[in-house]
């Protein structure tokens, strides 16, 4: 049968287009042709997610094709979609082109009723795991899919979650288990247009048209026994980019546990002391992969009954810190050229980089508020609000969740520093942060939202600690840096423009020299035959861009890297 809206990255000879099956599919064809082991799936292409949007349904002849990829997956695996023997279950996730993570829905266990209940009960012959597994898809079924506000994740069992379901919207979730999948494609396709989404692509500037593609994969259960589990292993150290594994391990979990951060997991070395033989595997094939990526990786994996399973594999969201630590280290490597390495780092990461931490001895007598794990470091002094509109309200707060989902991003990308009193490293708040840059303190413990409230702290989410009131801070110096000073020293060798008080050519241009009136909301025009620019409008990439344009030899800054790395940006786009 020939598909139209459906790739089959299991079985594809040759690389799939990213933009039509999106990252989490292209990742799952990448391992599986490493030899890796992955469990099967199908995708539905972003060009079927622009067809939903430009009709107002599902494509036609989705669904027929839906029927063929269940088949194939039913043919691979022995088992049956809704079936009362063997019962196939599946996870629906959104993959755009360009990593979003945390920002559109998952739905798992899929496929599950009472009829696949008992099949599970039969097979595992574990009354418990079986129920567990249909009150957790019916609870992701009647949030993601049905859209109710209820707090489902939190009620003992399928009856109490479908009443509460019943109750907040007079609907039911379908047993059929057909039904439930086109509903659950649709859902996802309508998460890339979510407020979340929105504000995270408006923040990166990527365009609102992108779409998502939808991954479906069999299910693999780190719920299942004392011998299964789920984890997220960085190949790299994300904090501070050290090259050494970095992850979290959650005994009898799903992945939707350790991302949510409603579960502490435990640390990659208890995975080691349980399984030595899995761990192993999982570092092989973590060293492949980010050999292979040529960077570090974000891997998510889940142990059935003692078995390895992949299941995704994308750069991994870093600090500012890592992610010029990596750049260096990848050179070091021989894995990239000191010019390539230049494109992993950005102005605005070495600016978030320069930003002030505490003063040496400035803590030794201010209050300890909370403690927690430093998920994403840095410094900011702020007033505590609970919520995402407060956050928006009052940018560079501090924002304190019990913990973090994606209806909170609009939120965090406002706020200046982020608390939470749940989770780990790799939770949602941990991972989102990062790819911000924003310091995030997590797992400070119950009570934590109540106790901070509305009072004024400094987050030093380098350490983890969070003080009562303003404590003194001081900068770093550019070149006291090792790695931001070979940074440095290549990006001279290969940008347009100098930069610095050394090489000051006349004429000179001093944006800081015109009187206000004369700053409007465009840019100052340089004047003609200019040689230098100086001032805080040619620090900025716009600033740096119009220099560039206007034909300057040197830009006087007071730190060069973002310079330098601005103008080498601008030279490639328009080369």
């Amino acid at each position: 049968m020939g598909a139209r809206w459906l790739v089959f990255p299991d079985t594809a000879q040759s690389e799939p287009n990213r933009d039509l099956v999106g990252g989490k599919a292209w990742s799952l064809w990448r391992m599986r042709s490493l030899g890796l082991h992955v469990p099967p799936a199908f995708v539905v292409t972003t060009e079927a997610c622009a067809e939903y949007f430009a009709t107002g349904g599902l494509p036609e002849g989705l669904a027929q094709e839906l029927v063929h990829g269940i088949g194939l997956l039913e043919t691979e695996l022995g088992r049956t979609f809704g079936g009362n023997e063997r019962p196939l279950l599946v996870s629906v996730r959104s993959g755009a082109a360009v990593s979003m993570p945390g920002m559109m829905d998952t739905i798992l266990d899929l496929g599950c009723n009472d009829v696949v209940e008992a099949a599970l009960a039969a097979e595992t012959g574990d009354q418990g795991f079986a129920a567990e597994v249909h009150r957790r898809f019916t609870g992701f079924y009647g949030r993601l899919v049905l859209g109710s506000t209820e707090e489902l994740e939190d009620l003992p069992d399928t009856a109490a979650v479908r009443a509460a379901i019943a109750e907040d919207l007079g609907q039911t979730v379908p047993a059929d288990p057909w039904e439930q999948l086109r509903a659950a494609i649709a859902a996802v396709f309508e998460s890339s247009r979510s407020r979340r989404a929105l504000a995270y692509r408006r923040h990166y500037g990527i365009q609102d048209d992108l779409g998502t593609a939808v991954t479906v994969q069999a299910m693999v259960f780190g719920n299942l026994d004392d011998d299964s589990g789920t984890g997220v292993l960085f190949t790299r150290n994300p904090v501070d980019g050290t090259r050494e594994p970095y992850g979290e391990y959650l005994p009898r979990g799903q992945g939707e546990d350790v991302v949510s951060g409603r579960v502490t997991p435990k640390p990659l070395s208890h995975l080691a002391r349980q399984w030595p033989t899995v761990h192993t595997e999982l570092l092989a094939a973590a060293e492949r992969l980010d050999r292979e990526g040529r960077d570090a990786q974000d891997i998510e994996f889940t142990v059935q009954r003692g078995e390895l399973f992949l299941l995704q594999s994308r750069p991994a969201k870093r600090t500012a810190r890592a992610a010029v630590r990596i750049a260096v280290e990848l050179v070091d490597e021989g894995v990239l050229t000191p010019e390539q390495a230049l494109t992993r780092v950005t102005p605005d990461q070495v600016r978030t980089l320069l930003r002030p931490e505490i003063a040496t001895g400035a803590a030794d007598t201010a209050q300890v508020l909370a403690t927690g794990v430093g998920a994403s470091p840095g410094v900011v002094t702020g007033t505590v609000v609970d919520t995402p509109e407060a956050a928006q309200a009052d940018p560079g707060c501090v924002l304190v969740r019990k913990a973090t989902s994606p209806d909170d991003v609009h939120g965090m990308i406002a706020a200046g520093a982020v608390i939470t009193e749940q989770g780990g490293a790799t939770s949602h708040a941990a991972v989102v942060s990062r790819a911000l840059d924003t310091p995030c303190v997590v797992g400070c413990g119950s009570g934590t939202v109540a106790r901070l409230t509305g009072t004024v702290v400094t987050v030093d989410a380098t350490s983890g600690r969070v003080y009562a009131g303003a404590v003194a801070t001081s900068a770093i110096d550019e070149g006291s840096d090792d790695d931001l000073r070979l940074l440095t020293e290549w990006a001279q060798r290969h940008s347009p423009v100098r930069v610095g008080e050394d090489d000051v050519v006349a004429p000179v241009f001093d944006a800081d020299a015109l009187a206000p009136e004369e700053l409007g909301e465009q840019l100052p025009e340089i004047p003609s035959g200019t040689k230098t620019v100086r001032g805080a409008l040619f620090c900025a990439p716009d600033g740096v861009r119009a220099a560039l344009d206007a034909g300057v030899e040197v830009i006087v800054a007071p730190y060069r890297l973002p310079v330098l790395l601005a103008a080498i940006d601008h030279q490639r786009r328009t080369a």
